[in-house]
């Protein structure tokens, strides 16, 4: 029997159970063998617990979100070596596919393509992860920029990064983002980087709210709850147009429907958001002759290099978004902090587990 580690693991529907794992070994020329050193809860993570991620297998390590130091490559690897820092990628690509070739990596159609890591094949909440075709999936952190700022680099801030491409931004537009959640803070700080003339917050928390503005995150923040009329106070905020962009971070009940009543005619609306609950409508007729433009989707994560150069010269840095760092023994509590947006929580760092001397 090989050595064992830690390891937080799907069970089944609302099961999750911290156990002993064998450490992943080398299965392909191709892969390499990251040791962890911190990972991240997600939102997707959470579904998955809850049963409600239909490609989630039983019996995987969760976690996609994380960096580490590699511990060993296959001998076909070549762009990593033994010992480099590194952040993995949300997703899993062959590079040579016909999306892959287009930059449309979450379609990969390689055997283990798009989002597999935590949720086909094990993730990283655990000690060591192995990483599939390691030359694409893994890349190498500057000298200077730690593992906090580089955290999330793989997935959430990648997918803000995605969404504000999405996004057409111009400079002098008026852009809201639903929902000051992890998705919508990171979409908000890479939306900044398009200089539109204000970013517009809205969420039911208070709490992230005012975290949002007080850190440069967006410019007005909203809270639906204390408006008497969410579209007509955002018409007032821009122009008496409507937002040039909406940003659907939430997944709420009524968030889809308030992301299109609150753009203005032939805006773009974005939706990032996972929804748990019954399909979202588009009533033709009610939105005829506002000729959106409708973006959706999950994140294609190929712009880690450019997100990595951008912290590197400190042009970005989510790493204020760590608002908890507690070692793999405690990750089970962290689940349950993080899905239950308890106070001051918006993403936890997951270090290593503490084994008793």
């Amino acid at each position: 029997m090989g050595k064992l580690m830690k390891a937080l693991v799907y069970k089944g529907k609302g099961t999750i159970s911290l156990e002993d794992r064998q450490v992943p070994s080398i299965c392909d020329e191709r892969d390499a063998i990251v040791e962890i050193t911190l990972s991240t809860i997600c939102s997707s993570d959470i579904h998955i617990m809850h049963g409600q991620v239909e490609l989630a297998k039983e019996g995987i390590v969760l976690g996609h979100e994380m960096v580490g130091k590699v511990a060993e490559i296959g001998p076909l690897v070549k762009n990593v070596s033994v010992g480099d820092r590194v952040i993995v990628n949300v997703e899993t690509f062959c590079g040579e596919c016909f999306y892959c070739k287009r930059g449309y990596v979450n379609n990969c159609d390689s055997p283990d393509g798009g989002w597999s890591i935590g949720c086909k094949i094990d993730g990283g909440q655990a000690g060591y992860i192995r990483i599939p075709l390691a030359d694409n999936n893994l890349k190498i952190i500057p000298e200077g920029v730690s593992y906090e700022q580089a955290l999330l680099v793989g997935d959430v801030l990648s997918t803000g990064w995605w969404a504000a491409e999405l996004g057409e931004l111009n400079p002098g537009d008026y852009a809201v983002v639903l929902g000051a959640g992890p998705t919508g803070l990171c979409t908000m700080k890479c939306a900044q980087l398009y200089t539109p003339l204000k970013v517009i917050a809205v969420d039911v928390i208070n709490e992230r709210l005012e975290f949002a503005l007080s850190n440069g995150y967006a410019d007005i923040v909203l809270n639906p709850l204390e408006v008497d009329n969410l579209e007509a106070t955002v018409k007032e905020l821009t122009a008496g147009r409507g937002a040039d962009v909406v940003f659907e971070a939430a997944g709420g009940k009524d968030t889809f429907e308030q992301a299109w009543r609150i753009a203005r005619p032939s805006g773009i609306v974005v939706i990032i958001a996972a929804y748990e609950d019954d399909p979202q409508y588009l009533p033709l007729r009610t939105m005829y002759g506002k000729n959106l433009t409708f973006k959706t989707g999950g994140v294609h994560a190929n712009s880690c290099d450019v997100l990595l150069d951008l912290i590197s010269s400190g042009k970005l840095d989510v790493s204020d978004l760590i608002t908890k760092t507690v070692p793999l023994n405690d990750i089970i509590e962290a689940y349950d902090a993080f899905e239950h947006n308890k106070k001051d929580i918006i993403k936890i760092a997951i270090t290593p587990y503490e084994y008793d001397e």
